[in-house]
């Protein structure tokens, strides 16, 4: 909605590179989820329990915007659809949120073996959408009956369907209310020395319990040092990745591919193959472990990019976008599983919404904020795509480095069974 679809229509439009990769900075709400995620961890939606609530409000809320972009016109109306887009990012950010809380909570804490699995399910998922249904606005846009806006309308009643199928999820049974009850008591109480028991400073505690305990359990547990450096690494994983695939829709037109072909390779060849080496990658961390699945997945995400420099050479070869399409969705496959186990692992299950959410933000920022500039960046390179893609291959390099660090950290950590208080 807000990713290849808005690249592909503001392209069409004719707006610059630089433009349309600017436009990627709404996805840094992505980066700043973890901010307000600590209320999905709190605040408990009169319907469908916790974690389905939010769900279905936010899938609602994105399907109005859709609509909403339906509206609007390329040419004299810029802002709102760019304004729309960041409604778009904040509803779907928290949706993220409610549904990262809900696989792990899903979960029962004697089956940790089981988050890789969930890790692949979950990716193999979000691809079905981006991938599956992602691929048919890129045929409908080559359709001499629809134009950009109305492909919206189509993803807004796709939303809706999607909605409905949430109803039937199973909701976990997790109930952290006597922990938070717990953290809010330890902070009443302190500022009951300051203050007394006063209606100010009961909604103080009652605001320290859910926007500072998460953060503070998960760097008390962890330590601080160990904790940055998790953080750290989780940040520099995919900046490469990123950078790339900001670019790639905008690469794919350059070279001379059509919407159709885009859809076809980029998204449908792209679902199934995603799909296959997410549950590969799944099976291979059960077995060998999170470092390693980590470990391999780096190494062939960055080879990877070099597939696409090899295109920029040759042109639209349509068989050579096939095969980097089959590698490119592997590696990606695989470190997404990789990374979102290795964050799983990490979380307090009573916690779940706001811990997952401040370090997946850490994985989103590197690869939006920075990612944002990958237009100016071609820019500056001359239009030169193959140097550009030999660049973003050696940005995985340093978090590499910094994973052989931390190897037997996070071998200690998978040793241990999951926080469950």
């Amino acid at each position: 909605m807000i990713g290849s679809v808005l690249s592909a229509w503001l392209k069409d439009e004719g707006l610059s590179r630089a433009s349309i990769g600017l436009f990627g900075a709404i996805f840094a709400v992505y980066s700043v989820n973890f901010l307000w995620s600590v209320f999905l961890d709190k605040v408990h939606l009169p319907w469908l329990g916790l974690r389905r609530g939010w769900i279905v409000t936010m899938q609602i809320a994105v399907a109005g915007c859709c609509y909403l972009m339906s509206l609007h016109s390329a040419q004299s109306d810029l802002f709102l659809i760019a304004l729309t887009g960041l409604f778009i990012a904040i509803f779907s950010a928290t949706q993220d949120i409610a549904i990262d809380a809900y696989r792990i909570d899903i979960i029962d804490e004697n089956e940790k073996e089981k988050l890789s699995a969930g890790s692949s399910m979950a990716t193999a998922g979000w691809w079905t959408g981006y991938g599956g249904l992602g691929a048919i606005p890129f045929f409908m846009a080559d359709l001499n009956d629809w134009n950009w806006p109305e492909v919206y309308v189509v993803l807004a009643a796709i939303m809706i369907v999607l909605s409905i199928a949430t109803l039937f999820a199973k909701e976990p049974k997790v109930d952290n209310t006597a922990t938070l009850a717990a953290a809010e008591r330890r902070y009443q109480a302190q500022l009951n020395k300051h203050s007394g028991n006063t209606m100010l400073s009961r909604i103080t505690a009652w605001l320290l319990s859910a926007i500072i305990e998460p953060f503070r359990e998960f760097f008390h547990r962890n330590g601080v040092k160990l904790a940055l450096s998790l953080l750290l690494f989780i940040f520099l994983f995919k900046i490469g990745e990123a950078f790339l695939g900001r670019m790639s829709i905008v690469f794919y037109k350059e070279i001379g591919f059509s919407n159709s072909d885009i859809g076809t390779l980029s998204k449908l060849l792209n679902w199934w193959v995603t799909i296959v080496f997410s549950i590969v990658g799944g099976m291979v961390n059960i077995r060998y472990g999170i470092y390693r699945g980590l470990m391999i997945a780096g190494i062939a995400m960055a080879s990877s990019n070099l597939m696409f420099a090899w295109i920029a050479q040759v042109g639209p070869d349509k068989t050579l976008f096939a095969a980097t399409v089959i590698v490119d969705g592997f590696t990606a496959a695989w470190s997404t599983v990789a990374m979102v186990a290795f964050i799983s692992l990490l979380c307090n299950r009573s916690f779940s919404a706001s811990q997952y959410a401040l370090m997946a933000s850490l994985s989103v920022m590197g690869r939006t904020l920075v990612a944002s500039s990958s237009g100016f960046v071609v820019d500056g390179l001359d239009g030169n795509w193959s140097l550009f893609f030999i660049i973003t291959a050696l940005m995985v390099i340093p978090s590499l480095l910094f994973l052989r660090t931390i190897k037997h950290d996070i071998q200690r950590l998978e040793a241990k069974p999951l926080v469950n208080k």
